[in-house]
């Protein structure tokens, strides 16, 4: 009589188990989702300095990625997220890609690539003054492999005469097959609402991937380190080399709603350590003041922002900064 248990009846009926397997409960949609939604993801890519940030930011409506004069400043993948009609638009903000030298740009390319296979279209974004450069002629001789609808975006359009535009779309049209070409200007505007009318459409269906008020889907720390890292770029780009990066250590909310953040830039040497702290400690400060602004602003609250510079030789080649920066480490 042992044998007979519902538990045995259940592992010896096929049928059973079958049915138990067969239906799992369905997802919730998230609240907001509407009827008929479609959600996928975009991948901006292009050398760097195209434009790639300023597009990301235009396109979602406020700042998700910062932008800087400096080449490379764009380090991981940043994903800024759109609501276009009953469309979800998750952008993906990837590095620019360029000739890797070191194992941070290796590591910074990859993470491009890895961007553009993932996604569900794939944008080119080409500065429409440089034309066809020589890392453009690289970049399109790779994206030929990648098997997404892929679409052309001619950037600056309000920097150059007309004539040169079509031009330069139809010679780009001639290297590889793009679905859709678009001409914009991600400063000003111009062009981007009809760009992301025509990403909408792209987006598979299906339920929206975040809630209907989130823009990105970085988190506040990470975005505050970013934005640090931007004034520094701002304030020191024909001083401090490349290399250096912004951590945030601490991230404290206070009974009375204000935050207190504690940050660390990394430096190589003891001589960017005081260029970064000026005389008097006075380029510190200013670039503390101009990032604890906008910090405040996408964090909503009051915030106290400390920032500390500490010396790390060689922090390039250390595995635990790669994770920091949401990157893979690369090997060799």
């Amino acid at each position: 009589m042992a044998d007979e248990t519902p538990d045995t009846e259940i592992q010896d009926t096929g049928i059973q188990d079958t049915e138990i397997q067969a239906a799992p409960p369905l997802p919730t949609p998230l609240p907001g989702t509407p009827e008929g939604a479609r959600a996928g993801f975009v991948a901006l890519i292009g050398v760097p300095n195209a434009g790639k940030s300023t597009l990301l930011n235009s396109l979602v409506g406020t700042k998700v990625s910062i932008v800087s004069r400096k080449v490379q400043t764009t380090r991981a993948l940043v994903r800024g997220i759109v609501i276009e009609g009953t469309a979800q638009i998750v952008l993906v903000d990837t590095p620019g890609i360029f000739a890797p030298k070191r194992r941070l740009d290796r590591a910074m390319v990859h993470s491009a690539w890895s961007g553009a296979a993932d996604a569900d279209a794939v944008c080119l974004l080409v500065d429409a003054r440089k034309g066809v450069e020589e890392e453009v002629e690289a970049v399109l001789a790779r994206l030929k492999d990648v098997r997404r609808p892929r679409i052309l975006i001619l950037n600056k359009i309000d920097l150059i005469p007309r004539e040169r535009l079509l031009e330069l779309a139809a010679k780009l049209n001639g290297l590889i097959a793009f679905e859709q070409t678009f001409m914009v200007s991600a400063l000003n505007g111009d062009g981007v609402e009809t760009l992301k009318r025509a990403l909408a459409a792209l987006m598979p269906e299906g339920p929206w991937l975040y809630p209907e008020d989130q823009v990105s889907d970085a988190p506040l720390r990470m975005l505050a380190a970013e934005i640090t890292r931007e004034k520094i770029y701002d304030r020191l780009h024909e001083e401090l080399p490349y290399r250096s990066t912004v951590e945030t250590d601490q991230w404290q909310i206070r009974p009375d709603g204000s935050v207190r953040i504690e940050q660390t830039i990394f430096v190589e040497r003891e001589s960017q350590r005081s260029i970064v702290l000026g005389k008097g400690g006075q380029t510190i400060k200013a670039i503390g003041q101009a990032a604890r602004i906008e910090i405040a602003e996408a964090a909503d609250a009051k915030v106290h922002l400390f920032l500390h510079v500490k010396v790390r030789e060689n922090w390039a080649d250390d595995p635990a900064r790669y994770r920091e920066m949401g990157l893979e480490f690369p090997r060799g």
